[in-house]
């Protein structure tokens, strides 16, 4: 629908528009593949953007729709809207809202667009009676820079698992990356140097779904411009360093209730857990091989899934360790009971991974699926034996397998919606492909002169 009058909440924008002597909105969106696009218009064009929406060719955007359909809107939402830190201090600002792309053929929610995959997961969740709330950590790579500004992979610094400067050498960085965080409106919970050396996790607090996957995208976004102001390159590619840890976006999970109780807890359980969250568990571990293919998009994603490197390729849940695909973190009150899987990465399209994850646990609500045993041994110890007299099983080893496992499971592939689908297992399988035929500097080191 287009036209009419404004809500308070955008006149609300208008006026801080008016105050903060903003010039240009960018107006943020995601493809399928969760690259951040957006559309830089005039703020004076802010009242119209909300009345009417701003038009933009869908055909120039990956997996939208073709040269024949391309007329897209965008309809900002003004809960967003927030003033970008790298221009404060200037003589005008530019800020950001991000947007929900509609059809203009039908003046419908286009069902590409990765937030509108979202939004259908919690319309879900609301009508079994539930809100939907995640907190996510992502782990990012930050490198030096090259004489002609290229990301090399030398890092900023050599410390490790919460290490303190001198050997911390980015905790200005990221201090200030924090700080610009902050100015957009994250409540920032902790920051600090992760086990491989120039990598670090900064975590935010939880909220409902859909905004902490708009803060995901956002926060990508930041971290990248403010490390590039220090002459770094910040990097969410899971595995650019062989042979050490690689980079999660372990995502804590769960349900609160319409009269705002936590459906997840339980204090008569063994492990305080709810016969909701056993359920909403199962169903996570019932369809995590399909749920990979999203949360660990990339071939290089698989480069960091691999035993030995703490990232779980395990579908088994723990109280204890953190050698389980998910994991019961203890919780201080009955509202921080909630569950964490721990296999996606930061790759991710944080629309589509938190969509597919919801999908999956309310799957294992409404067909009561019975929740198997916690395993509290360290399953990095077992052999395949043991695994078995477990039935513990393995995600998948590659992103070939984990797009077979997608196209095989009807309910995480329905969750992405007839026109997502599709089109992101065309992309991931092209990607895998291309990988297939490709010759990589390691096999040219290793056979080029020895045969």
């Amino acid at each position: 629908m287009t036209g009419g009058n404004l809500t308070t909440a955008e006149e609300e924008v208008l006026n801080e528009i008016e105050e903060e002597d903003v010039d240009f909105l960018r107006l943020q969106f995601t493809d399928i593949l969760g690259t951040v696009k957006n559309v830089a218009v005039p703020a004076r064009q802010a009242e119209k953007a909300f009345t009417d929406g701003i038009y933009f060719d869908g055909s120039s955007i990956e997996g939208f729709v073709r040269i024949q359909e391309s007329d897209m809107r965008l309809v900002p939402d003004p809960d967003t809207f927030a003033i970008l830190p790298w221009r404060q201090g200037e003589e005008s600002a530019a800020a950001r809202m991000i947007c929900d792309v509609y059809d203009t053929s039908t003046d419908e929610p286009f069902e590409g667009d990765p937030r509108r995959v979202l939004k259908n997961a919690l319309e879900r969740a609301e009508e079994m009676g539930y809100e939907v709330n995640f907190a996510p950590e992502p782990e990012f790579f930050m490198f030096e820079e090259d004489e002609d500004g290229r990301a090399t992979t030398d890092t900023a610094d050599h410390g490790g698992y919460f290490d303190l400067a001198p050997k911390d050498l980015a905790s200005d960085v990221r201090r200030d990356i924090i700080y610009g965080l902050e100015d957009m409106g994250f409540e920032i919970e902790a920051s600090h140097h992760e086990v491989a050396r120039g990598q670090y996790e900064i975590n935010f607090e939880y909220d409902d779904a859909l905004s902490t996957a708009d803060n995901v995208a956002t926060f990508r976004t930041v971290v990248r411009a403010i490390a590039a102001q220090h002459d770094l390159h910040a990097t969410f590619m899971p595995k650019p360093i062989p042979k050490i840890n690689g980079s999660g976006m372990h995502t804590h999970m769960s349900l609160m209730t319409e009269d705002g109780e936590n459906a997840f807890h339980d204090e008569s359980d063994e492990f305080n857990l709810s016969d909701t969250a056993h359920s909403y568990l199962a169903g996570v571990l019932e369809h995590a091989p399909a749920i990979t293919a999203i949360a660990n998009p990339t071939v290089n994603s698989y480069k960091r899934l691999v035993p030995g490197y703490e990232a779980p390729v395990y579908v088994a849940w723990s109280d204890r360790n953190r050698s389980a695909l998910v994991r019961k973190p203890a919780a201080r009150i009955p509202a921080a009971s909630r569950i964490e899987l721990r296999s996606p990465d930061p790759s991710c399209n944080p629309y589509l991974a938190f969509a597919v994850m919801i999908q999956a646990g309310l799957d294992g609500i409404e067909q009561d699926l019975e929740c198997p045993d916690p395993v509290r041994e360290n399953i990095y110890e077992f052999d395949e034996a043991k695994r078995e007299e477990y039935g513990i099983e393995t995600l998948p080893s590659n992103l070939g397998e984990a797009v077979d496992a997608l196209e095989e499971d009807e309910v995480i592939y329905d969750a992405l919606g007839e026109h997502v689908a599709p089109k992101f297992v065309e992309a991931k399988s092209q990607e895998f492909e291309e990988y297939l035929v490709d010759v990589s500097d390691w096999e040219l080191d290793r056979y080029l002169e020895t045969f």
